[in-house]
């Protein structure tokens, strides 16, 4: 299908040094990762965090996750722990943000990080913005490319969904491979998930050699993902339903469901990383055809069904 888009480019070196060359000046650019796709801007710049925050109409509370292609490039920014390094060679790069606390020299903008003391920071593994960052002598201040509290973008064709032309380059990496956010954890003396992902509560005690918690309340938003309304299409939501009410978009779960019109399986064969993958893309479809109402089944609360509920729960407020 030829791109009848203007400002959605493909990976070549070319359009990876315009996308450079946009960053450098302090504009703002779409890239993909393999979680969903993200606005990028510098995060040492103000101008380029003002940016991200005037598009997505963002609360200036809430802080951004801050890209680093390597450790070696966030040693000025954030101090390092043993807990956090021996995560960091286990699931980095990949869908992991570490809360870490915050240097009194680094060069991040305040406002990137809400003022805070700490600062997430997140290591992408997709091979399109690992090019990219390589580079660039720069972390990337990078949300997901959407108005904020709505849904996250899956496709380069979402994100022209959520902006049009007022994002200049997006650059087309091919659909998300995870399509749920990253996993965010608090990494200091308490270390607490504040945010499900694919990397698993199970995973990251085994690599720790020890038991950790979500966390269920904070008093500050330390982390994105923390705001109760977000992910949402929109439309009201009820969970955990057993049948369809009239006129409701009706997404289930399994095996066990026919096909027909107004039914929208996330996944057949019950497989929770597939059925994570096609929530987003699941739930702009639904919004596109202008259904008023959704009703969800009952999602299994194990594994990726956690973060799966989490972005349910949050998507419905």
């Amino acid at each position: 299908m030829k791109n009848i888009y203007s400002n959605i480019y493909k990976n070549s070196q070319k359009n990876l040094n315009k996308a450079k060359n946009l960053l450098m000046k302090n504009h703002i650019v779409a890239l993909p990762t393999e979680t969903v796709y993200g606005l990028a801007g510098n995060a040492y710049k103000k101008a380029a965090i003002k940016k991200i925050f005037n598009l997505k109409k963002r609360p200036k509370k809430n802080p951004l996750i801050i890209h680093y292609n390597n450790l070696n490039d966030l040693k000025e920014d954030a101090y390092i722990n043993s807990s956090f390094l021996k995560l960091y060679y286990k699931f980095s790069p990949g869908p992991l943000t570490y809360i870490l606390k915050k240097k009194k020299k680094s060069k991040i903008c305040p406002h990137a990080n809400a003022n805070l003391d700490t600062i997430a920071v997140r290591f992408p593994k997709h091979r399109d913005i690992k090019k990219l960052m390589k580079k660039i002598n720069f972390p990337l201040a990078i949300p997901s490319a959407n108005i904020s509290s709505r849904i996250s973008p899956v496709s380069a064709g979402d994100v022209i969904e959520e902006f049009g032309k007022k994002v200049k380059f997006i650059l087309n990496g091919g659909r998300s491979k995870i399509g749920l956010e990253s996993t965010v954890i608090k990494v200091s003396k308490e270390i607490k998930i504040v945010r499900p992902g694919l990397v698993l509560k199970k995973d990251i005690e085994r690599v720790l050699k020890k038991k950790i918690s979500f966390s269920k309340k904070m008093n500050k938003i330390i982390s994105p993902g923390m705001l109760k309304k977000h992910y949402s299409p929109g439309i009201p939501m009820k969970l955990n339903c057993k049948t369809r009410e009239d006129k409701a978009a009706f997404i289930v779960f399994g095996k066990r469901y026919k096909k027909s019109k107004n039914l929208f399986n996330l996944s057949k064969k019950g497989n929770l990383k597939e059925a994570g993958k096609n929530l987003y893309k699941t739930f702009r479809k639904i919004k596109n055809l202008k259904y008023k109402k959704i009703n969800v089944i009952k999602i299994p609360n194990k594994g990726f069904g956690i973060a799966i509920n989490d972005r349910l729960k949050k998507a419905s407020n």
